[in-house]
């Protein structure tokens, strides 16, 4: 386990998923949790990246997370979330900024889970099952 600072730690998320963030503090839901940060670039350049950490924010910006300082990129899919992304607005940011925010009261020492979306889902998670865990998944 990794210690990221006092609200995070990532570890071994189990289900076969790799590392995952989880909460050292409860959050309350409606709180804000973290921003997802990277290096900011076009659309058209991110679909040419081969990475997995692309969040797109709209036709024109997309940020590659992939980088290890970006702590949400540790965050898991799942089909029953906690938590959610949301793109805000910014002056000066094109595109605007991703934030994660608790959806659901998230309990200390619990993982932190978002819903990467269809197109995501599609073509990432489907071809070899979703491992999330929830009682249902996505179709």
């Amino acid at each position: 386990m990794k210690t990221i600072d006092a609200h995070f730690s990532i570890k071994d998320a189990g289900h076969g998923m790799g590392d995952g963030l989880f909460a050292r503090v409860a959050i309350k839901k409606g709180e804000f949790i973290i921003e997802y940060t990277g290096e900011r670039l076009p659309t058209a350049i991110a679909d040419e990246r081969e990475s997995r950490y692309l969040f797109e924010i709209d036709e024109d910006w997309a940020i590659d997370g992939s980088g290890t300082e970006n702590t949400a990129r540790y965050i898991n899919h799942s089909c029953d979330p906690n938590a959610e992304a949301e793109i805000v607005e910014e002056e000066g940011v094109p595109g605007g900024k991703i934030i994660i925010s608790a959806v659901k009261n998230i309990r200390k020492g619990e993982e932190i889970t978002f819903d990467y979306d269809q197109e995501y889902f599609d073509e990432y998670i489907k071809p070899i099952g979703c491992k999330c865990g929830a009682k249902v998944h996505r179709k």
